[in-house]
């Protein structure tokens, strides 16, 4: 499996990694600061999507496992308008997370001719394992990514450093909160949701992922809101 950099959970980088993806810039990455309404509704609206970063601890390792079984036992059938790709490069999950926050939100310009609208353009038809078996060998967006991976506050890491932490990303698509994660089979429906209620429904669902693994305190949330 080919690994990449991993990008790191700053803002400012994924707002820029977005744009140059071919992204409109009238859409950014905002930090969340906090799971309780009043710091929920700070946050600029609407909400497109909410990317949550934890770590991979044993506790969630297991828990992907057993859910994959029991998705995969209920052959569960999605939106056809619902984009999610596999994740087969090590550490391509930021970059995957941003795709599916982007990709599910139609009316998201993306400019024609761009790193992200070809990527889109030749996977909308594919099978989640094909779409990620095309994103790595899309030398365009690891390339994007690579170059946005050195532009964090911490030190750029070497590419062989254990990384611990993994991105996915929530969306509404058709009423339905999806949880969108390439490093499972399958993406994970999480029941009935809004445009407007998305951020505080995929709030409830990320608790549960820390309700896994109790004494981590290393999560991070995220949004994909309009520019300010």
């Amino acid at each position: 499996m080919d690994v990449w950099l991993p990008l790191e959970s700053n803002p400012e980088v994924l707002t820029n990694y977005m744009v140059k993806l071919g992204v409109s810039p009238l859409w950014s990455i905002v930090d969340i600061y906090g799971m309780d309404d009043e710091l929920l509704d700070m946050v600029p609206k609407p909400v497109k999507s909410l990317i949550f970063l934890f770590p991979c601890s044993k506790a969630h390792e297991e828990y992907r496992a057993k859910e994959d079984e029991e998705l995969k036992a209920k052959n569960v059938e999605h939106p056809k308008s619902l984009f999610f790709t596999r994740q087969f490069v090590h550490n391509a999950c930021g970059t995957i997370a941003v795709i599916h926050a982007i990709l599910n939100n139609p009316d998201i310009e993306i400019e024609e001719g761009s790193v992200l609208k070809k990527y889109f353009d030749g996977a909308k038809d594919l099978s989640p394992d094909d779409r990620g078996e095309l994103l790595n060998k899309n030398v365009d967006l690891k390339a994007t990514h690579e170059e946005n991976a050195q532009e964090g506050q911490t030190a750029t890491p070497n590419i062989n450093d254990a990384v611990y932490h993994h991105f996915i990303a929530f969306v509404e698509v058709d009423g339905t909160l999806y949880e969108l994660d390439g490093r499972k089979n399958f993406p994970v429906a999480h029941g009935k949701t809004t445009p407007e209620t998305l951020l505080k429904d995929a709030v409830q669902v990320c608790k549960k992922f820390i309700e896994l693994d109790p004494s981590e305190v290393r999560f991070t949330l995220l949004g994909l809101v309009p520019t300010q």
